[in-house]
C-alpha cells in the first residue's frame, strides 16, 4: 500500500518535473510564470477584440516568445 501510494505520489508529482531537468518546485514556478504570461496575451487579445487599434501584435508577439521559450527547453 505505502509502494503504491509513493508511486502515484512520483507519477503525479515528480516523473514530469524530472523529465525535464527540474525539480517539483522550479517546474510549478515555471509553469506559474508562464500560465501569467499566456493571461497576459489573453488580456491582449480580448482588449483589441473590443478596440482593433489596440494591442494589434501583442498577443501574437507573446505566444511566439512563449512558443520559442518551450522549443529552447526540448
Amino acid at each position: 500500500m505505502l509502494t503504491r501510494q509513493r508511486s502515484l505520489f512520483s507519477t503525479l508529482f515528480t516523473e514530469h518535473p524530472a523529465s525535464v531537468g527540474e525539480t517539483y518546485w522550479q517546474h510549478m514556478a515555471f509553469a506559474f510564470r508562464f500560465a501569467a504570461a499566456l493571461f497576459v496575451a489573453g488580456g491582449a487579445a480580448v482588449v483589441h477584440a473590443v478596440f482593433p487599434a489596440l494591442c494589434e501584435s501583442t498577443a501574437s508577439r507573446k505566444i511566439k516568445e512563449l512558443h520559442a521559450i518551450m522549443e529552447a527547453r526540448h
